[in-house]
């Protein structure tokens, strides 16, 4: 356990005791409400990118993959480390807001921030304005972990890198292949299979274009 970072630990933790009520349930509600959150996210990206082209659809569908593999390397590294929680392990901290996981549920990188840093980045590579929300709401996540007293800041931070390499290596790892699918699914006889991929861009109608051309 690092000094310094368990007195960053007490610092905000004695702060979120101090809050408002309705700030500290806002607080423990977010935590996990916030993944829900990106979860929609995910659902409005994959159905805006059903009219694009094909890489985009499949950026759009590497997006969740790409978090779900960072969640796994986070669990690894959890495992590896096996650093115990801080409201278990910092003496003197005040009791946390939210109920401190069991032994075992080790604390070394946040799950939590992991997924947020992947989710906010992957999402931000299907388009690339929602860094304006995305960022924003990955680092009020974090931050909400170590507000309710189950992370150390490092861990949040770890989890947020974590999470954002993750997903920009597995999306460009992944998009190549991905998109040859997504063309290959458009051209289904399947109309389930169809539907799910979307029809793709609009294609203008060659009369159409020859009124506009004259």
């Amino acid at each position: 356990m690092d000094f310094e970072d368990a007195e960053r630990y007490r610092d905000i933790t004695g702060f979120a005791r101090h809050t408002p009520m309705w700030v500290q349930h806002t607080a423990e509600i977010w935590t996990e409400a916030g993944l829900l959150l990106f979860a929609a996210l995910f659902v409005a990206a994959w159905w805006r990118a059903r009219r694009d082209t094909p890489r985009a659809f499949a950026i759009a569908a590497l997006a969740p993959v790409a978090t779900a593999v960072a969640y796994v390397c986070s669990e690894g590294l959890k495992s590896g480390v096996t650093e115990e929680r801080p409201c278990r392990a910092v003496a003197g901290a005040v009791p946390s807001l939210a109920a401190c996981p069991p032994p075992g549920d080790w604390s070394f990188p946040s799950n939590h921030a992991t997924i947020a840093g992947a989710a906010a980045v992957a999402l931000a590579l299907t388009r690339r304005a929602l860094l304006r929300l995305t960022v924003p709401l990955a680092l009020l996540m974090a931050f909400s972990r170590v507000f309710v007293g189950v992370h150390y800041p490092r861990d949040v931070a770890a989890g947020l890198l974590l999470g954002a390499v993750v997903a920009v290596v597995a999306v460009r790892l992944g998009t190549r292949p991905a998109v040859r699918l997504a063309e290959a699914m458009r051209a289904s006889s399947a109309s389930a299979v169809r539907w799910f991929t979307g029809p793709g861009p609009e294609r203008v109608p060659a009369s159409y274009d020859m009124r506009r051309a004259s």
